[in-house]
C-alpha cells in the first residue's frame, strides 16, 4: 500500500488539475458568448447587402464576384477550417476524414485554415495549396486572401465544424455559392428592382453586383470561420468539463485511499504497541 504522504501529493496534483480545467471551462464559455454576438452582427450586415443585391442582379447565377470570368482553374477548391491547437477533441480528425472521402489530387486543391488541420494533412502526405492561421480575434477577420483564391476556381467546397449545442458539435460540408444563396434566401426581399432607369452605376451595374458578391462571399467565409470557432470552443468546453469531472472523481478516490492508508498505518502502529506490551508482560512473568 502506498504511503499517505505519496497519496496526499497526488491528491494535491488532482486538485490543481481540477482548478485548471474549471478555469478553461470558464474561458471557453465566455468565448462562446462573444462569438455568438459577433455572428449575429455579421448576419445583420449580410442581410442588408443581400437586400440590395437581390434587387440588382440579373438571373439566379452566383458569379463569385467575377465580372469577366477568365483563366478559371478547372478544379474544385476545398477549404477546411480547423483549430490552431489540439485541445478541441477529435472533431478536427473527423473533419479531415470527411474531406478525404471525396478528395482527388487531380481534381481538388486544398486550403487549410487552422494549424491543426494542416498538420494532419501533412501527416497523411496530402499537399496543401495554402495554409492560413485561424484568426485569434473574433472581430475584423481579414478573409480577402482566401476570397481572392476562391475567385480563381470553378467551384469551392468548405468543410467546417458546426455548433449545435454545448455538448453536440458536428462536421459539415457546403458549397460556397450555396452557402451565400441559402443565407440570402432567408432574408426578406423587396419587389422593387434597382436598374439603370432609376439609378446611376459607376463603373457599371455588373461591377456593382460583382462587388456585392465579393463582399457577401467574404461575410459567408467569415461566418463559417466563426461557426467553426464556436464549435471548437464548445468542444473544448465539453472536453474540459469531462476532465474536470474526472479530476474531481479521482480526487475523491484519492481522499478515500488516503484515509484508508492513514487508518491502516495507525492500525499497524497500534498492533506494534500491543505486541510490545504483550512481550513486556511475558518478560515480567518469566522474571
Amino acid at each position: 500500500m502506498r504511503s499517505p504522504a505519496e497519496i496526499s501529493r497526488e491528491e494535491g496534483l488532482m486538485g490543481t488539475l481540477e482548478e485548471l480545467t474549471s478555469a478553461f471551462e470558464g474561458i471557453a464559455s465566455m468565448r462562446i458568448a462573444q462569438i455568438k454576438n459577433q455572428v449575429q452582427q455579421s448576419s445583420r450586415f449580410f442581410d442588408e447587402l443581400w437586400h440590395i443585391y437581390s434587387r440588382l442582379r440579373a438571373g439566379d447565377a452566383f458569379r463569385f464576384g467575377r465580372v469577366e470570368p477568365k483563366d478559371i482553374i478547372d478544379k474544385e477548391l476545398y477549404i477546411i477550417i480547423t483549430a490552431e491547437g489540439g485541445l478541441s477533441g477529435d472533431i478536427d480528425q473527423r473533419l479531415v476524414e470527411m474531406m478525404l472521402k471525396t478528395y482527388d489530387r487531380e481534381k481538388n486543391d486544398i486550403i487549410a485554415i487552422g494549424r491543426h488541420g494542416a498538420l494532419q494533412l501533412a501527416q497523411r502526405s496530402i499537399p496543401c495549396l495554402r495554409f492560413f492561421k485561424l484568426p485569434q480575434n473574433d472581430h475584423n477577420i481579414n478573409v480577402e486572401p482566401v476570397e481572392q483564391i476562391v475567385r480563381r476556381y470553378r467551384s469551392t467546397q468548405l468543410f467546417y465544424q458546426q455548433y449545435s449545442s454545448l455538448m453536440v458539435q458536428t462536421v459539415q460540408r457546403i458549397e460556397l455559392s450555396s452557402a451565400v444563396t441559402q443565407r440570402g434566401q432567408a432574408t426578406v426581399k423587396s419587389d422593387a428592382a434597382i436598374d439603370r432607369a432609376t439609378y446611376i452605376f459607376e463603373p457599371s451595374s455588373y461591377e456593382v453586383a460583382a462587388h456585392l458578391e465579393r463582399s457577401m462571399m467574404k461575410i459567408a467565409i467569415t461566418q463559417l470561420i466563426l461557426e467553426s470557432k464556436l464549435a471548437q470552443y464548445a468542444s473544448r468546453f465539453k472536453a474540459m468539463t469531462a476532465s474536470h469531472e474526472q479530476a474531481d472523481k479521482s480526487k475523491q478516490q484519492l481522499r478515500t485511499e488516503y484515509n484508508r492508508a492513514r487508518r491502516s498505518l495507525k492500525d499497524e502502529r497500534l498492533k506494534e504497541v500491543i505486541n510490545g506490551l504483550k512481550k513486556s508482560r511475558l518478560m515480567g512473568v518469566r522474571s
